[in-house]
């Protein structure tokens, strides 16, 4: 693990790009397959696990003999054990960092109250810390707000078939990220769960996991960064290992969207190639990020560096992730002289104008606790000059080897005083 006081400084490959990249399993569907295999009689293994933060933060808490767990940043691991302690009888303590505290989860604990959980809050209602009283719950009819995270609707799901009589999900208003949603019911498929899926409702019936053996795919999350450093230079070939298009990750559309930057993603049995033989300038950038809002960062910060004006809509809950998204976001990129405005809630926009007078000669990039501004940052020093990372160790996150990987493209990486 990364020095947590280290600032990185990142200089560009003095050479043309040629990279093989071993990418990390995916977060997403490690998370999930953690609480399936939890609520799985005599589990078999699951393989090519995520060796992140978030995805070993879980495996602890399965393992651990106490009654107490600190999460810390992991927001998906809040949620989703928010859902399992509830029917797993005892007293449970579930606590975060200070960000953590911040990150409201009222929606989901009123949703499992209703089917007869027992959830207290130790100190600010509606945010952890929680205290849980964990038995056996009852299903039913619950109604659930779908515009306000995919990972409250996940973590009901994924309990669904324990509960007695099952459970009906109404949901209201938008539904946001609805390919997560989509991932957790082909992974409860995968292990035996039938469901039903009509209009605004989703039906589990009372079930039980079945038992199967499961490997992980590769993530397509960490495979963005490597379609923007390859945008970023006049040509390249990148080599993502393991890396293949199932269908399961919503973030496996930015294979699409950066076709529109020359660049073709080639499939093999061992992975994905992606190659860039064109320079191709788009005019100006209209993206929906209602299904993948985890790319965000990643096509804010390739605008900026190519001056491609962008129009973003579909960010509503960029506001309680790892920070608040749009305002790093729109402090970062005026480092580069870029004013970003936020035109009504969920969308990010900028005119393509750089303000020279704001320009740093070497951008100093905070990256608030969040894996996604690093790593969507550290590709700018392609941009013309070096960039400086503070709290690198925040990639462990999801991507444990980011900074690794990035030297084996050619990159220097090298500690700086803070």
């Amino acid at each position: 693990m990364e020095h947590k006081l280290a600032q990185y400084q990142i200089t560009a490959p003095e050479s043309l790009l040629e990279a093989t990249i071993p990418l990390p399993a995916s977060k997403s569907i490690s998370n999930r397959a953690h609480i399936i295999r939890a609520l799985t009689k005599d589990p078999q293994s699951v393989l090519n696990l995520s060796d992140c933060d978030d995805t070993r933060v879980m495996e602890e808490v399965f393992r651990s003999a106490g009654t107490e767990f600190d999460i810390g940043h992991a927001g998906t691991a809040m949620r989703f054990l928010t859902a399992w302690l509830s029917t797993r009888p005892g007293e449970w303590v579930l606590t975060g960092s200070e960000r953590m505290k911040q990150r409201p989860i009222r929606v989901l604990v009123d949703a499992l109250t209703s089917l007869g959980a027992r959830i207290s809050y130790l100190d600010k209602v509606g945010f952890p810390p929680l205290g849980i009283s964990g038995s056996t719950l009852k299903g039913g009819v619950v109604e659930l707000d779908g515009s306000v995270s995919s990972q409250y609707i996940t973590a009901l799901l994924l309990i669904a078939p324990s509960l007695e009589g099952g459970l009906i999900l109404r949901l209201k208003n938008k539904l946001t990220s609805r390919s997560y949603i989509e991932m957790t019911l082909k992974l409860m498929e995968h292990f035996g769960i039938r469901h039903s899926w009509k209009n605004r409702e989703i039906s589990v019936p009372q079930q039980t996991y079945r038992s199967v053996e499961y490997r992980v795919e590769a993530d397509w999350s960490a495979a963005s960064y490597w379609y923007e450093i390859l945008s970023l230079v006049p040509s390249g070939s990148i080599f993502l290992r393991g890396l293949t298009r199932s269908g399961l990750q919503g973030d496996e559309a930015v294979s699409h969207w950066f076709t529109g930057f020359g660049i073709d993603t080639i499939l093999s049995d061992e992975g994905i190639r992606l190659t860039r033989n064109e320079e191709i300038q788009p005019v100006r950038i209209f993206l929906s990020f209602h299904e993948n809002p985890d790319l965000a960062q990643t096509m804010a910060v390739v605008c900026v560096a190519r001056k491609i004006p962008f129009h973003f809509i579909g960010l509503e809950t960029l506001k309680i992730k790892e920070t608040n998204r749009i305002a790093a976001l729109q402090n970062e990129l005026k480092k580069f002289g870029a004013i970003l405005t936020e035109p009504s809630e969920g969308e990010l926009k900028w005119d393509g104008v750089i303000h020279r007078e704001f320009i740093q000669n070497v951008p100093v990039i905070e990256t608030y606790n969040d894996h996604r501004m690093a790593m969507a940052f550290a590709p700018l020093a392609l941009a013309g000059k070096p960039v400086i990372i503070q709290q690198p160790a925040v990639v462990t996150k999801s991507y444990p080897d980011f900074w690794d990987d990035l030297r084996m493209a050619g990159f220097s990486i090298s500690s700086v005083p803070c």
